[in-house]
């Protein structure tokens, strides 16, 4: 007699490892995503890749002359830190509002073919990860016009960018998520993320905050992973272990959350949009 084979629902796993695995087997697509996503970018500009170059220093000096004049920040070398600041802002904002769109927009081709949900997220992580590196380029040029010191200390720049990325993908999953059933949703955190690039010390300094306003920052989970990023570029010395401590946690956190929601809910997607 032939074998006859039951199907075990303990065998498909958990969601959250079979988006991991399914992850690892798109790979090559995930590659191609993201190259397409820089192609794309790109592909009608006249600057190209250069607007990539120029356009944080174009933001840089408006916002140093703004936000500089105006409080008057004793800063020393202030456009260095406000660059610093935006480069990881940018890759922030722009890697989980592209994120979210992409997944609600890619849920018309999950509807013909099977892929990984997530990897429209994954996609949006990698593609501006390409922009960031590009960005440090006009940023080490600003170093070294100001003369501002280079340390070893950066070399620590790519664990704090391994956890920015972990903490990033896992908010961008997670409003990927509340996107795909709410479609207002998206407005929506296009106005809470301009009000949390104000409650996050992009451009201005911790000191400022007022005593009785500090929880502000001790509870902004961004503040952290910028920390981690900032410090070695700007104060030339690698984060506390405090800090650095704290950032993992947070990181694992928003990934956890985010990775758990996102893999529950991922197989109703196509249902939706």
């Amino acid at each position: 007699m032939g074998r006859v084979n039951y199907y075990d629902s303990a065998a498909v796993g958990t969601p959250m490892v079979s988006e991991m695995k399914e992850i690892f087997q798109y790979r090559d697509l995930l590659s191609l995503l993201i190259a397409n996503s820089l192609k794309t970018r790109y592909k009608r500009s006249v600057l190209g890749v250069f607007w990539t170059l120029l356009n944080p220093i174009l933001t840089m000096t408006v916002l140093s002359i703004a936000f500089s004049t105006l409080f008057r920040f004793a800063i020393k070398d202030y456009p260095i830190y406000l660059l610093t600041g935006l480069i990881f802002w940018n890759f922030f904002a722009n890697a989980t509002m592209g994120g979210m769109k992409s997944t609600i927009v890619g849920g018309g081709l999950v509807k013909r073919i099977y892929l990984p949900r997530s990897i429209f997220s994954m996609s949006a992580i990698g593609s501006e990860l390409m922009n960031m590196a590009l960005s440090l380029i006009p940023l080490t040029l600003l170093i070294l016009v100001f003369g501002h010191p280079i340390t070893p200390a950066v070399l620590f720049l790519p664990i704090a960018v391994l956890i920015t990325c972990l903490f990033t993908l896992g908010i961008s999953l997670l409003i990927s998520t509340i996107g795909i059933f709410f479609n207002d949703w998206v407005h929506i955190y296009q106005v809470l993320v301009m009000a949390w690039f104000y409650l996050t010390p992009i451009f201005y300094p911790e000191e400022i905050i007022p005593p009785h306003l500090s929880y502000i920052l001790h509870w902004n989970p961004l503040r952290y992973p910028l920390g981690l990023f900032r410090d070695p570029i700007f104060l030339g010395r690698v984060p506390n272990s405090e800090t650095i401590l704290i950032s993992l946690v947070v990181a694992l956190i928003s990934f956890l959350v985010g990775w758990w929601l996102f893999a529950r809910k991922a197989k109703e997607f196509a249902y939706l949009v």
